[in-house]
């Protein structure tokens, strides 16, 4: 199964899992409300099932890495943070009000202003057109918009511990659960995760797009092929967790923080002599 693409703006981005079909296929919708069928049926005979554990450990490895395309890395690494500052001190306070925000005890507070204005921020990590969610929140009412965005926050971040956090992720992806707010999905779920644990998530909120995610980065920078989110053995919230622990390995230390080792694999991608 491809990367969904709206057939009638042909753009990858604010597209939205509707429903999950038989055989594989999924019901999807853009941002301008177009919503169709994506994907070819699958055969359950040749996809057999698999485990957490059995499919964390087919994904990718660091040492998948071949030698000359990891020296390679290290030298535009070493090229980077010679004649590139660090992170906009900017974005550290930014961050820090929105860890309290996001703490059980601000999202109890209900902060309306707060929690719309973060969906439209570029600060720090920039989730694209969120016209999706500005819809969504303008036809719903602010009460009723804020409180849905509270639990969708809540239950990624505070969710029943015998979820994953890569799961509660695919969930809400999904919109398998009732209070999910509507266009708050993965580039924002994604940002969350950045703010909340800043030494832990890069901010490359997308998995795969045509801009570039972690997907491209790897095969870019690192000459790795991670797994295709649609398969249906693999999901998208566990590729996006597991896809960012590797990018992380991988980028190593030196750099002031996760943002600042995102912006090395932004600008490392678009370099000459990318790996075949």
């Amino acid at each position: 199964m491809g990367l969904a693409m709206c057939p009638l703006c042909s753009d990858d981005e604010d597209i939205e899992v509707v429903q999950n079909l038989e055989g594989g296929r999924r019901r999807v919708r853009h941002r301008c409300g177009f919503a169709w069928e994506h994907g070819e049926p699958t055969d359950p005979k040749k996809q057999p099932s698999r485990s957490i554990s059995d499919l964390k450990a087919r994904f990718p490895k660091s040492e998948d890495v071949e030698p000359g395309v990891l020296e390679r890395a290290n030298r535009l690494k070493a090229q980077f943070l010679a004649t590139r500052p660090g992170l906009d001190p900017e974005v550290a306070a930014y961050w820090e009000k929105y860890q309290q925000i996001f703490s059980r005890e601000g999202l109890r507070a209900g902060d309306l202003k707060a929690l719309k204005d973060f969906a439209n921020s570029d600060v720090g990590a920039h989730p694209g057109n969120q016209s999706m969610f500005n819809a969504a929140w303008n036809s719903m009412g602010d009460a009723d918009a804020a409180e849905s965005t509270r639990r969708t926050i809540e239950y990624l971040l505070y969710g029943p511990d015998d979820v994953p956090p890569e799961d509660r992720l695919q969930q809400l992806l999904d919109g398998t659960r009732s209070f999910a707010m509507t266009g708050f999905k993965e580039a924002l779920l994604t940002k969350v995760l950045c703010v909340m644990e800043p030494d832990r998530f890069l901010s490359v909120l997308k998995y795969t797009t045509e801009a570039g995610g972690k997907r491209e980065i790897a095969r870019m920078v690192y000459g790795l092929d991670l797994p295709a989110p649609e398969s249906v053995n693999w999901t998208l919230g566990r590729l996006v967790f597991w896809s960012n622990g590797l990018l992380r390995e991988l980028v190593g230390e030196g750099f002031a923080n996760q943002q600042h080792s995102a912006a090395f694999l932004w600008w490392a991608k678009d370099q000459p002599g990318a790996p075949g």
